[in-house]
Parts: structure tokens; sequence; C-alpha cells
């Protein structure tokens, strides 16, 4: 674009318009997604969730360092120091199963010996293995289910929205059904139908989520489609002949789709929460298996003996409420950044 410059003693040009330079970052980006990287990243809130987000992602990308596998074992399986049902202390040393000692351990803590750190729950399962290799689950799980579910969302939606009448009627009717399900309740009956058929892994829990997931976003895109496809582009495009398809796919989801990456954002943490909760009830993937839900799920018998058992609850406990948080505060942020008007509401 030319540089507008005032000449003469033009002075109401020279007041009006105003040079700004524009660097490279944002002619790549284009000057709406600068606006919206520069927003989240100059937000304390962001920032902070950003941050949680990435030491997740580091300890998920590094955790055959952090906590080495048992070697020829499923690195998901948890490794056992015994069978006792007795939780045992932080720092106990490995009897059984001891995996190798990773290379950071001896230059932080000075010991020679490999321990439990965080101790063992019931079963002698290893808490701090459990936690490291089950941040890898919460991400596969987390970001997988959301996909999917915004995926279907999405197409469900916009096909409503774009041709209305009976198909609207039709499809919004089957999602009000769905919705009046608790959601939760809902997934953990067909999780627990599934198990028995497809056995016990991640896929029962990930289709159940998945099933009870996508009515959200189906309503929140089509409410947003129905006023994106009455504007004058959208108009333009159907009268010179452009195919339905691609003006739904290329014109009005790009224009309406902020509010549902908005929700899908924050969705993430509500996924892991949610599939935390049906491990915890002994629903999906098999016992010992590497995930929060169920490492949690070990201290059911523990209850009442949490003063000295503290261990083998607060640290899944603090690990998945860091997790959740991060996606938060990003998804707030976000929510802030694409639409000021929702700033400050819960």
């Amino acid at each position: 674009m030319a540089e507008i410059k005032p000449s003469g003693d033009n002075t109401l040009l020279k007041d009006t318009i105003s040079i700004r330079p524009i660097g490279r970052v944002e002619r790549f980006l284009g000057p709406e997604n600068y606006r919206i990287v520069t927003g989240l990243l100059k937000t304390p809130a962001s920032f902070i969730g950003f941050v949680l987000i990435g030491f997740f992602i580091f300890i998920a990308v590094f955790a055959p360092l952090i906590a080495p596998p048992l070697e020829g074992r499923d690195p998901y399986q948890i490794p056992r120091d015994g069978f006792s049902s007795d939780p045992r202390p932080m720092g106990t040393e490995w009897k059984r199963n001891r995996p190798e000692m990773p290379f950071w351990y001896q230059p932080l803590t000075g010991q020679t010996q490999w321990v439990h750190l965080l101790g063992t729950s019931e079963g002698q399962y290893d808490i701090f293995y459990g936690i490291i290799w089950g941040t890898r689950t919460a991400f596969f799980t987390g970001l997988a289910v959301t996909f999917a579910t915004l995926l279907i969302g999405i197409v469900v939606g916009s096909v409503s929205a774009y041709y209305g009448g009976w198909v609207d009627n039709i499809i919004m009717r089957v999602v009000d059904v769905l919705l009046i399900l608790p959601g939760i309740l809902a997934a953990l009956i067909l999780a627990a139908v599934l198990t028995p058929r497809i056995g016990k892994s991640l896929i029962p829990t990930m289709a159940a989520l998945i099933a009870f997931g996508w009515m959200g976003y189906s309503r929140i895109i089509r409410g947003d489609i129905l006023s994106v496809k009455e504007r004058d582009y959208v108009m333009a495009a159907r009268v010179i002949g452009v195919k339905d398809s691609r003006i739904l796919f290329r014109h009005i989801i790009p224009n309406a789709i902020f509010p549902t990456l908005v929700l899908a954002s924050l969705a993430v943490g509500e996924v892991v929460l949610s599939f935390a909760a049906l491990s915890f009830l002994g629903i999906g993937t098999e016992v010992g298996y590497a995930d929060w839900g169920q490492v949690l799920s070990f201290a059911r018998n523990w209850i009442t003996s949490l003063n000295t058992y503290w261990y083998i609850v607060v640290w899944p406990g603090v690990t998945l409420v860091l997790y959740v948080m991060g996606y938060n505060l990003v998804g707030d942020a976000l929510r802030d950044v694409l639409d000021p008007r929702m700033r400050g509401r819960s």
C-alpha cells in the first residue's frame, strides 16, 4: 500500500492520518491475527496460562528422560514396587522393579539411590511416574476429544444454520434432546457399555466424551452463522453462483468461528477433568495405566487417613488443577481479546 504523506500546507491531512510502521510479523500474520497474538501476550493471565501449558508440554515431551520406563514394558504402565496395599511415604527407596535412574537425579539431589520421590499409592504404584507419564495421556485425550467434538459441532451447526427450515428444526431438536441428558452421567453409561466390547483402553471413554460433547459447539456456531449468512458478501456469492459448500466453509465459517474457538480453548481442561472423573470411577483404562484420574482413584480407600497419606491425593490433584488452570487462563484472555464486551464476565 502506497504511503500517504501530507504535502504543502495541508495540515488537516497531517493531523488525521497517522503513519505507523508495520513489522514483518504483523505483515505475515495480518492485522487481525497480529492484534489477537499481541493481546494474548500482553495479558498477565494468558502469560501465566501459556507458562503452565508450556511446562506441561516440556514434561510430556521429555517424559522418557524425566521418568525412564522399564525395559520391555509399556511405558504407560506405572511400575509397581511390590503389592502391599499400604501407601509408602515420599523418599522411600525402590525395592522391586526399579526403573533406570534418570540422568538428572544424582546432580540435583546428591543421592545415589533412586527413590519414590512422591511416594507410592495403594498397590505400590509410583506416584511420580504416574504423574509424569499421565501428562501425555492428558494432552492426547484432551486435545483429541476437543478437536473431534469441535469438528462435529461446527459441521452440524453450520449445516443447520445455513440451510434453515426443516433441516434446522430437525437438527436442533436432536441437539435439544441430547442437551437434556446430564453429560458426565451419559458419558459414564456409554463408556461402561463400550468397555466390555472394545476392551479397557482410552477409546471407550474418549468415544463417550465425544458422543456427548459436541452439542454446545453446534448451538454457538449456529447462532453466529445465522447473522453472518445475511451479510452482503454472502448474498453476492450466492448471486454469482458460488457453491453452497464453498460459501459455507470459505466465507461464512471463518467469520463466525471465533466464539466457538474460545469455547474450545476453555473445554480442553474440562475434557481432562471429565476423563479423570471417569478414570476415578474405574471406567476406561486398565488398572495401573498412567492417568491422573486413576492415580487419584488409588486413594479412595484411604480418604479417612489423608492426614497420614495426604501425598496420594495432593500431588495428582495439584497437577490436575494446574493443567486445567493453564487452559482456562488462556481461554479467558482469548475471549477478552476477541470480544471486549465480555471482559470481566465469568
